[in-house]
């Protein structure tokens, strides 16, 4: 088994009973299945609420990476600390000789310490927690979870703080100067009876503008004098991609070249597919990601099946993001020997870009040993795992094609 990767805390006093709720929020998400694909320990969620001596003291204390091993399990490479702002909190730490104010202190000197791997992510439950208090003094510079920009349209809280999290982990994870990239991939184009999707691509922008995200639209963010091509290969390859895949989408040759470049790259795409009266033909290119329907809603569309989409990339973030980590502290370890730590499940685009890298970098050639693939869960078919063996067979490789998710490793006693 793997060290942790991330550690998650929802931290609130037991009498802020929206505190509980917020936490099972919390604990339902990162638990979910958008996470449960990664290798065990991938995320933990704990909670710190009742007094861990007598019930006027201070929760359990954590463990963060700056925590000496000791005889019990190591800490986790990255901690999320989610303190709940509300007024029984407040009233709490107003003592600065107090329990609560102590284990608060000890939160933020942990950040301070590894800013690198400790992030903290203040939840307001009660707006008079954070206005003149102690509480408000002590978590003034982090920025807040589910606090929406003005004039922003409303969106369940649950999804909205989950979505903020994950953006601000993975932040932390890929460094302090990080901030998550949407790119929107859509033709310029439209077909028969798509009058509206202009309106759909100002839906998509108009919402993603109401986030922390940062967005990249084609053309219409390109600036005069630079190089388009090259520019929009680069933010394919570096960005998380929202593909709006309308009834001509599948056939632009740009479109199918922003998705290839992503798939190759290994960067989270997420399909919104609002087909209208169809595709003459599809590609193979679309498959292997996954797909959110979007409705239209009289003359215009339903945001909340946008958001569900832009939420699902930003877990897909995440979840690539600790994908990387547990490949690398998995060196040495002869059960997670493999060939390729694949982002995704493999397929003959991505299959075939590896070896022609591998064989470039010498680090693999056709042979007799078997070919050892790891991919997050769900596992592919048989007819799938059949058709990349006979792409790898026409290669002159000899061996087999192993491929494998956690789960399956797991069953092997690994």
């Amino acid at each position: 088994m793997l060290p942790p990767v991330l550690e998650i805390y929802a931290v609130w006093h037991p009498q802020d009973v929206a505190g509980r709720a917020a936490a099972d929020d919390l604990i339902d998400h990162y638990h979910g299945t958008s996470f449960s694909g990664l290798l065990g320990g991938a995320i933990e969620v704990y909670v710190r609420s009742e007094g861990w001596r007598s019930a006027d003291d201070a929760p359990r204390s954590i463990r963060f990476p700056t925590s000496a091993a000791g005889s019990g399990p190591a800490p986790a490479r990255y901690a999320a600390v989610v303190p709940m702002m509300g007024n029984h909190l407040a009233t709490a730490v107003e003592d600065k000789a107090s329990p609560w104010h102590q284990f608060l202190e000890t939160i933020l000197a942990a950040q301070a310490a590894v800013p690198t791997h400790v992030g903290i992510f203040p939840l307001s439950l009660d707006d008079g927690a954070m206005h003149g208090t102690e509480l408000d003094r002590l978590f003034a510079k982090p920025q807040r979870l589910a606090a929406p920009s003005a004039g922003a349209s409303p969106e369940p809280l649950t999804a909205l703080r989950c979505r903020d999290l994950s953006q601000g982990i993975t932040q932390l994870m890929l460094g302090a100067d990080s901030r998550l990239t949407a790119f929107i991939s859509h033709t310029m184009r439209t077909g028969p009876h798509e009058e509206n999707i202009p309106a759909l691509i100002a839906l998509v922008r108009g919402i993603i503008a109401e986030t922390r995200l940062q967005k990249f639209i084609d053309a219409n963010d390109l600036q005069p004098g630079r190089d388009w091509d090259k520019e929009l290969r680069e933010k394919a390859a570096s960005s998380a991609m929202l593909v709006v895949r309308t009834d001509l989408y599948a056939m632009r040759e740009w479109c199918q070249r922003e998705i290839l470049t992503a798939k190759r790259h290994g960067m989270p795409i997420v399909i919104l597919d609002c087909l209208g009266v169809g595709e003459e033909r599809g590609s193979f290119l679309m498959d292997h990601v996954p797909r959110i329907p979007i409705r239209g809603v009289g003359d215009s569309w339903n945001k909340d099946d946008v958001r569900r989409g832009l939420n699902l990339l930003v877990d897909e973030c995440l979840k690539r993001a600790i994908w990387n980590v547990q490949r690398s502290i998995s060196s040495g370890r002869k059960e997670l020997e493999v060939s390729w730590w694949a982002p995704h499940a493999p397929e003959p685009v991505t299959l075939a870009q590896w070896m022609q890298d591998s064989l470039a970098s010498r680090t693999w050639k056709p042979g007799d040993q078997d070919l050892r693939v790891l991919h997050p869960d769900p596992p592919l078919g048989p007819e799938e795992r059949a058709a990349l063996q006979q792409l790898l067979e026409l290669t002159g490789h000899a061996g087999r094609l192993d491929v494998m998710t956690p789960r399956m490793l797991a069953a092997r006693g690994a």
